[in-house]
């Protein structure tokens, strides 16, 4: 994993980056083995201190994970889902989630920053 003070263009592999507004960026490859919500699950881990395997955190209080991974999933054909994102709040997180994979998590009483570090207009 990475961590930077500035947004650098990931590979395969998921990076994660905390902006300059203490907004936290991770990428999810969606060519990769893990489901879009278990990068979410541990990108919120990551920010909140909390391990994943607590019991007092679960993400189908939340959002529904089965939903999330099918709503961004690439279609059958290997087309990728693009100009779309989901945000809800999590212990008073902003999560966004986009269909391109980038996940930016906001903490509690942190102005919103770039809400889209790959994208203008976002």
């Amino acid at each position: 994993m990475y961590r930077n003070q500035s947004y650098v263009e990931p590979t395969a592999q998921q990076q994660r980056q905390v902006g300059d507004a203490g907004t936290y960026y991770v990428k999810h490859d969606f060519d990769g083995s893990a489901e879009l919500t278990t990068t979410l699950a541990h990108a919120i881990s990551d920010v909140t201190g909390v391990d994943v395997t607590d019991a007092g955190f679960t993400l189908n209080d939340y959002v529904d994970p089965e939903a999330l991974d099918s709503l961004f999933r690439p279609r059958d054909d290997g087309t990728v889902r693009i100009d779309g994102h989901l945000s809800f709040a999590v212990w008073g997180y902003q999560v966004t989630v986009y269909s391109d994979g980038q996940i930016a998590i906001v903490p509690p009483n942190q102005p919103p920053g770039p809400n889209h570090a790959t994208g203008p207009g976002r």
